[in-house]
């Protein structure tokens, strides 16, 4: 929580400070931000295990415009040296997935179908971020991915298609920082850049996640749509796979215009590496 004799410039430069990724924020909200004149803090959501904590701050700044603006923070012990870090966020659907994916006690993470009609709300059985512990299952590590992929086609074409949330929300550059962190030689080019500069709103769905063991390390897959609504009423996706599949390890994002060639790029990243 924030310390009630702390400045909004003090706490500003504070947040921004400690936060791991504040240098993904857009550059038009920190602009934004240096008239902030007021600011209030509370704690949005909490998670405590033995062996790992997890807190979601909400940070509501007074402009100097009249208008609010508001960040969201996760702070977290998941880093390999279990100290707290810090990461900031500008929607309330980002710092809920980037929750999501945070390593559970065991070394595993979450996964499973997200359903957009159940709200930001915690539903009974799951705590506030969404997690749903009777949904993880830890023999699914030793699971073939291809097994997983199959079914997880199956179950799509089964399953009837849910009416999309869109929410309007700086969705064109939520699209431009997609594409900035792609990592992928064949990632969507300038054309698709373009066209998603028009976006007005945007759905963020996580389809698939799994921890799997690729040439005997172990390694985590997610598959997150990013839906677009555009100017001229159309829908376009963005189709981003996360990973860990990598030589050391680390966190590797790749984005693509199809969910096709997002499960055909998960396969190849589970045989070869």
């Amino acid at each position: 929580m924030s310390d009630p004799y702390e400045t909004t410039e003090e706490h500003l430069e504070r947040l921004l400070g400690r936060a791991l990724n504040s240098f993904d924020l857009p550059d038009p909200i920190v602009e934004r931000l240096e008239s902030a004149l007021a600011h209030s803090t509370s704690l949005h959501s909490s998670h405590h295990t033995a062996g790992m904590h997890r807190e979601t701050f909400k940070h509501e700044f007074l402009l100097s415009d009249a208008t609010s603006l508001t960040l969201w923070e996760l702070a977290h012990n998941a880093g390999r040296d279990g100290t707290t870090q810090y990461e900031i966020y500008t929607e309330a659907a980002e710092v809920r997935l980037a929750a999501s994916r945070l390593p559970r006690p065991n070394g595993t993470e979450a996964f499973g179908f997200s359903d957009p009609a159940a709200g930001s709300g915690a539903a009974e059985g799951r705590d506030a971020d969404g997690f749903d512990p009777a949904s993880f299952d830890e023999d699914a590590r030793d699971v073939d991915l291809d097994a997983d992929l199959e079914i997880l086609a199956t179950l799509m074409a089964k399953r009837p298609a849910a009416p999309r949330i869109y929410v309007p929300d700086n969705s064109a550059d939520h699209a431009r920082r997609v594409l900035r962190r792609a990592e992928n030689a064949d990632k969507p080019g300038q054309d698709t850049a373009h066209r998603l500069a028009g976006a007005l709103a945007h759905q963020i769905t996580q389809a698939f996640g799994r921890q799997c063991s690729v040439e005997g390390r172990d390694a985590g897959f997610t598959l997150y749509e990013h839906a677009f609504l555009l100017l001229d009423g159309s829908e376009a996706s963005l189709w981003e796979v996360e990973h860990t599949a990598t030589p050391d390890g680390r966190h590797m994002c790749e984005v693509y215009e199809t969910e096709h060639t997002a499960r055909e790029a998960m396969e190849h990243r589970a045989r070869v590496r």
